[in-house]
């Protein structure tokens, strides 16, 4: 009997799933955040008899067989890339990603990291940096005499001076996509970094080559859905239950082989 390994599987499976679920509600009010689905495949299985064989009694062909599965596996905890509601927030350096696109954040190893948390802040020598202190790739650096600064929806940064009508422009900040965004390795802090599967990041101006625009003063939420969220727990809670009922089940099927006399 296999049931209690098989069981054991459908339980760990089952507490997999939880692990992902408690991480989306625990970020259900993190900028920008993603949510994360877990998903699974079915083991190997043991072939007792193969599908289209000939049967040893009649030399029929047996049109079903007799696979006895092994029980299931997790095989990918990958990002549900959904684009979160906009809230206004009123802050001048906060800006919002209405699109596709991430901002490109220099780590300092000198590595690009991206995100999509667009909450920055001025450092002490005026360079845009994110809430870890990073700067943007971009080198976005704001005089210390500006008096306001304004961001366009195609990343152009104009500061404005004291006695000066018209405003000077700064620098342009620029969004970079991925042919597979699932394929992004996550560092935590909201930030992420290249590999093999996401492909190489392709930099461009917000608003073409089907890049998202920004929007100065809001930013986005995150898109965990929390009704949903809370209804995959419930399930998941039941299906851990149940594996748990089949451990008993078999455990109390051996105690009565162990009781013959």
């Amino acid at each position: 009997m296999n049931a209690l390994k098989i069981a054991a599987t459908g339980m760990a499976a089952q507490q997999t799933r939880v692990d992902v679920i408690s991480n989306n509600i625990a970020n259900m009010s993190t900028t920008a955040y993603q949510p994360r689905v877990a998903e699974f495949a079915d083991l190997l299985y043991q072939q007792i008899q193969t599908p289209g064989t000939l049967s040893s009694q009649t030399g029929s062909i047996i049109p079903a067989g007799i696979q006895m599965g092994m029980g299931v596996r997790p095989t990918t905890v990958s990002m549900e890339v959904i684009q979160g509601s906009i809230s206004q927030t009123g802050g001048e350096l906060d800006i919002a990603v209405e699109g596709r696109g991430f901002f490109e954040i220099e780590m300092p190893s000198g590595d690009p990291a991206f995100t999509r948390d667009g909450k920055f802040y001025r450092d002490a020598e005026g360079l845009m940096v994110n809430s870890d202190g990073f700067p943007l790739s971009d080198q976005i650096t704001i005089p210390n005499d500006a008096l306001r600064v304004a961001i366009s929806s195609d990343g152009e940064v104009t500061a404005y001076f004291n006695n000066a009508v018209e405003g000077q422009t700064i620098g342009t900040l620029t969004l970079s996509v991925f042919a597979n965004t699932k394929g992004l390795e996550a560092l935590g802090s909201n930030l992420y970094r290249e590999t093999e599967a996401s492909g190489s990041p392709i930099s461009g101006t917000p608003g073409t080559d089907s890049i998202g625009i920004m929007r100065q003063g809001y930013l986005e939420d995150s898109s965990v859905d929390v009704v949903e969220e809370i209804s995959e727990l419930i399930e998941a809670q039941r299906g851990y239950e149940l594996n748990s009922k089949v451990i008993s089940a078999a455990d109390e099927m051996y105690a009565a082989t162990t009781r013959i006399r």
